[in-house]
């Protein structure tokens, strides 16, 4: 199900807690949503669909990735880039990025996962999880 958006940075500000099984619903309607906005948009994290759940979902290899309880456990190649943000009115804002991350998340049959991520995608995965961790560019 497509969900509306949040825009409140109140509520977009404060961590997410800890996803389980038991959200699978909440990814579906991430994805759903993800997809609905896709022309404008490359990846969502739950509390901008109003959950506050560490889910992220983002366009990948032509489909889209869920991750539960997503944390970057390691990071490399700080630059500096401009992002904007569905959930946050105005221009894009300056923000710092790493070329690549290794990422720790349970997959979408909660299976314990570490990968490396590297480029753009990278980029999109450190924006989702600022979400979750209430930080917002």
């Amino acid at each position: 199900m497509v969900r509306n958006l949040m825009h409140d940075p109140l509520f977009l500000k404060r961590p997410s807690a800890p996803a389980s099984a038991e959200d699978s619903a909440v990814a579906a309607d991430l994805r759903d949503t993800l997809l609905w906005h896709r022309a404008s948009c490359v990846g969502m994290a739950a509390n901008m669909i109003g959950v506050s759940k560490r889910i992220i979902a983002f366009v990948e290899n032509g489909g889209v990735t869920v991750m539960y309880n997503p944390a970057i456990i390691a990071k490399s190649k700080p630059y500096p880039t401009e992002e904007g943000c569905l959930s946050l009115l105005g221009e894009p804002r300056p923000t710092v990025r790493f070329q690549t991350v290794r990422v720790k998340f349970e997959d979408e049959h909660h299976r314990p996962q570490i990968k490396t991520y590297s480029g753009f995608t990278a980029q999109i995965i450190q924006h989702e999880v600022d979400h979750c961790n209430g930080i917002l560019i």
